[in-house]
């Protein structure tokens, strides 16, 4: 006969819970540098926020700012030039975050200096 374990027998499911969804979005690798770069530049073109970024694929960036933009958190311009422009803000929901994007730009430049 087996013994019953002490141990309370559940599983916890974060899957539903915002801020484990959250948390996925932002800790997507790119996502918060992205974010602080659409920040500090303002609305910005593919081309720049690629050369802004450094060693991104374009499949990278592609990806992370359609799942952005999935979720509300920038907004695409598109204008039907030859070529075509396009440009990346941020939405008032992001907005939210400014403060936390700020303090994290802010430990970082105290923990690992400026590259500048």
């Amino acid at each position: 006969m087996a013994e019953k374990s002490s141990q309370p027998e559940y599983t916890l499911d974060y899957d539903d819970e915002p801020l484990t969804k959250l948390l996925g979005i932002l800790s997507s690798r790119w996502t918060l540098l992205l974010l602080h770069r659409l920040h500090m530049g303002g609305p910005t073109r593919f081309g720049e926020l690629k050369r802004g970024l450094g060693s991104i694929s374009t499949k990278t960036l592609t990806e992370r700012l359609r799942q952005l933009e999935a979720e509300g958190l920038i907004d695409r311009h598109y204008e039907p030039t030859v070529p075509p422009q396009v440009t990346y803000s941020l939405t008032d929901k992001v907005m939210e975050l400014e403060p936390v994007i700020v303090e994290l730009d802010q430990i970082a430049e105290r923990w690992y200096g400026s590259k500048k």
